[in-house]
């Protein structure tokens, strides 16, 4: 599938809270505005990638991307905290974006991965195969601090 029948989104769009979409073609996200009671969504082997629009959706609390193209972090991340800002559990696994902790030579830049997440999800409390930990959010809030890095970003003048 790369789109949602509408007899679907017509007859079920405004109950549906869990929806599995797994193993698809999807890269236009757009359908999902239809499902507000949406609290948990599975997209896992879509073609999702770095540029693909969220539409909002406060109540998500579960969101898996694994095996998708999502190949830059940010502004990947901004996007999906906008989107998103209620998520509890996050997933991008086997996205060329997210370093594999396979062994030493990549545990830096997986650990670094793991805080530039946890630092954009105040309410994060399991990113892809592990929970977040008190240190994990301590040191994410210690190294990005948002207000700064948002005005850096942002091009704004640092008082």
């Amino acid at each position: 599938l790369d789109h949602i029948p509408p007899s679907l989104t017509n007859n079920f769009s405004s109950t549906i809270k869990i929806l599995d979409l797994s193993h698809n073609n999807f890269s236009n996200l757009s359908f999902l505005q239809h499902f507000p009671m949406l609290t948990s969504l599975i997209l896992d082997h879509n073609l999702v990638n770095s540029s693909t629009p969220f539409p909002t959706m406060p109540q998500l609390k579960i969101l898996w991307l694994n095996h998708n193209r999502i190949s830059q972090l940010f502004p990947f991340i901004q996007r999906l905290k906008t989107a998103f800002p209620s998520l509890i559990f996050l997933s991008l696994m086997a996205n060329e974006a997210v370093p594999v902790n396979v062994d030493s030579s990549t545990f830096y830049q997986h650990l670094q991965y793991r805080l530039f997440v946890v630092s954009w999800f105040p309410t994060l409390e399991h990113l892809d195969d592990q929970p977040v930990t008190v240190g994990e959010r301590m040191e994410a809030q210690r190294l990005y601090k948002r207000p700064l890095l948002e005005r850096l970003v942002n091009k704004e003048p640092v008082r």
